[in-house]
């Protein structure tokens, strides 16, 4: 039997390396394919953003009026140290964090005003859309009751009531309406009431209808 002439080592070595070559083409090809479809793969959306609600007009005052506390706390802490800004390493400081707290004080007393402003005039709106009987309780107080019966005998409740000079909820007269006010809302008359009631001391006498209170 013919034995078999060894392999040179050579060839050996050359098929070594193929092997190698090959092994290195399969991962590389498998590493691609997976890039490719990681890169294909739909990405996951992301959550959006959640938006925080607009600060209403009583939050925008309030967070102002805290931070304008704290600006003029700080004004009146150097008044109070005036030796912070006379002499020593901490002079300069001391004198810029004085002038920023005033400024910061100046700006945001400006602007607590017109927030101020802002909620009052939203508050005569409120108000001056009142119901007539909303409207006398909550200026009557604690003589809601017989607020409210002195106007329904005197106008049924209506604002626009009229019985010669005689005008409004409470019916008052010309003389009345110039001394106390008027108003085209329940809100204004009653209000104009309540000032002749008061100056009457809280009597319900001047009105033709005062046995309705009784």
């Amino acid at each position: 039997m013919r034995s078999r002439a060894p392999v040179p080592v050579q060839e050996v070595n050359r098929l070594r390396v193929l092997l190698v070559c090959l092994f290195t083409l399969v991962l590389v090809t498998q590493a691609t394919a997976a890039t490719t479809k990681a890169e294909r793969a739909p990405v996951p959306r992301t959550t959006a953003k959640v938006e925080r609600p607009a600060l209403t007009l009583d939050q925008q005052l309030e967070r102002k009026l805290d931070t304008l506390r704290r600006y003029r706390g700080t004004v009146r802490f150097f008044e109070n140290h005036r030796s912070l800004l006379a002499a020593g390493a901490q002079r300069s400081s001391a004198k810029e964090r004085l002038a920023y707290a005033q400024t910061r004080v100046r700006q945001l007393s400006k602007t607590v005003s017109v927030l101020r402003a802002k909620v009052r005039a939203r508050t005569e709106r409120r108000l001056a859309s009142l119901p007539p009987k909303q409207a006398i309780c909550s200026v009557f107080g604690s003589y809601c009751q017989e607020a409210l019966a002195i106007a329904w005998c005197e106008s049924r409740h209506s604002t626009r009531a009229q019985n010669g000079q005689y005008l409004g909820l409470f019916q008052m007269g010309s003389h009345e309406r110039r001394l106390f006010g008027h108003g085209a809302t329940a809100r204004a008359q009653a209000v104009a009431a309540h000032r002749y009631f008061v100056v009457s001391g809280r009597d319900w006498s001047p009105w033709a209808c005062r046995w309705a209170a009784s």
